[in-house]
């Protein structure tokens, strides 16, 4: 009986030994593996964690280290990625990091959840993921976490991962976890119209109807204020073609003196023409007097197409002084992608120009990206369809206009970490477990 209890020790230390090895130059940095059976190859050369992978699919691999903390400190992470021969580092190379108390477990989450989603359930901390820039030209990536750690927690386990991509090398360094300060509050005011331009047939009999509107969200200190979708075209017998505006042009241009006069961001809906081409587009005006800007709507419906109109190819977002816009347009809404690709890029907040649409849709589209979304629509409240309206980034209302010629406004903060039950900051999640579509599988490769 002792042989064969000593056999099983012998066996246990063994596998262990196996899944996680220090390195003696590592710093205090483990190489380990999920299971013995999907090791990678680990190697440390002058501050530099690399992670090799064969030819076999499904390997997983991490540098890990243990960090004392204390509860309710921020903390942060940072690191230099460089991934090669993966078509997904986001999800083949994240930083996590995993909150354990003084038993050695995982410890109670007891940071706020978004406000209406607290229940007396009490979750365990859930994985925390670094967030990653744009990789420079020779390849590395910067990636950076910034956390609270709960009240119980006296370690922070950070893991630098290296998994599911055959044939790939993963190298990680400048590898830093410190205490860091509480974010500042990144306050921005978000303001949207609702008004139908109904008089009038010419461009600058529509325009000029909005500026009392941007004038009061002037008073009111906003932003950004969004207007609606092709605003000149708005109650007019004319087609698309006979009244699109170059841009910049005489409408852009009113509305980035309007800008300039109220020290605001105007988004403004216009039909635009470029040469024989005509597009539907969101314009972005700056408190400068400029244009920032434009989008061209990517989703056309049937109307827009059958009348000569040209889809968009392109997501541009914009730097401005409060935080990353990005801009869509009606029918953009009914799908995912448009939103989805905006907040790829940076975007974090959305200005949506928009006739009508399904409000659950727009729900959808702020919550599914932790974005805040403003529309600006010239449906009724009583058709049940579109609101004009600011939803934050769980895809709730903070702030709407339901009465004809009324300005709606909410101040939210783009720093604040939205927390959801058993997922935490689920914003930083969605670059690492969105789902993985090969070239081949893809929609667009797909024939029609």
């Amino acid at each position: 009986m002792r042989c064969a209890c000593f056999l099983l020790c012998l066996v246990l230390n063994t596998i262990a030994a196996f899944a996680s090895e220090v390195e003696p130059s590592a710093g205090g940095w483990i190489a380990s593996a999920s299971r013995p059976e999907v090791r990678p190859s680990f190697r440390h050369n002058a501050g530099t964690f690399v992670i090799q992978t064969d030819q076999r699919d499904g390997l997983d691999g991490f540098w890990e280290r243990s960090f004392d903390v204390q509860g309710g400190t921020w903390y942060q992470v940072e690191a230099l990625r460089r991934v090669t021969g993966s078509e997904w580092p986001q999800q083949s190379a994240p930083i996590t990091l995993q909150w354990i108390g003084a038993d050695g477990q995982r410890v109670v989450d007891d940071r706020p959840l978004v406000s209406g989603y607290l229940t007396k359930y009490k979750p365990l901390a859930p994985l925390e993921y670094a967030v990653e820039g744009p990789p420079t030209a020779d390849g590395w990536t910067h990636l950076t976490g910034h956390w609270q750690a709960p009240s119980t927690a006296t370690k922070a386990v950070v893991q630098l991962h290296g998994r599911w991509a055959p044939r790939t090398t993963f190298e990680w360094k400048a590898v830093r976890f410190e205490k860091a300060e509480a974010p500042r509050p990144r306050k921005v005011r978000l303001a949207t119209v609702h008004y139908q331009p109904r008089s009038g047939r010419l461009p600058e009999e529509k325009r000029v109807q909005f500026a009392p509107f941007i004038a009061e969200a002037g008073k009111l200190k906003a932003d950004l204020v969004v207007l609606p979708e092709t605003l000149t075209y708005y109650g007019t017998d004319l087609k698309p073609a006979e009244l699109a505006e170059p841009v910049p042009g005489p409408s852009s241009d009113y509305f980035a003196a309007l800008a300039r006069q109220h020290n605001l961001y105007i988004v403004a809906g216009l039909f635009e023409r470029d040469a024989h081409k005509v597009y539907n587009v969101a314009v972005l005006l700056t408190p400068e007097g400029n244009i920032g800007g434009k989008y061209r709507k990517v989703a056309l419906p049937d109307s827009e197409a059958s009348a000569g109109v040209v889809p968009g190819q392109e997501y541009p977002v914009f730097q401005t002084r409060f935080g990353t816009l990005g801009m869509m347009v009606c029918y953009d809404g009914f799908f995912p992608e448009v939103a989805r690709e905006l907040v790829k890029r940076g975007a974090e907040v959305i200005a949506w120009p928009v006739w009508g649409c399904n409000p659950d849709l727009a729900r959808a589209r702020a919550a599914e990206n932790h974005v805040y979304l403003v529309s600006s629509t010239y449906e009724d409240v009583s058709s049940h369809w579109m609101l004009t309206a600011v939803w934050d980034q769980t895809g709730q209302l903070a702030a709407q206009a339901k009465d004809w010629g009324t300005v709606a406004i909410a101040e939210v903060d783009l720093n604040a970490t939205t927390r959801w039950r058993s997922l935490g900051d689920f914003k930083s999640k969605i670059s690492h477990h969105v789902p993985m579509i090969p070239a081949r599988d893809r929609f667009d490769s797909l024939p029609h």
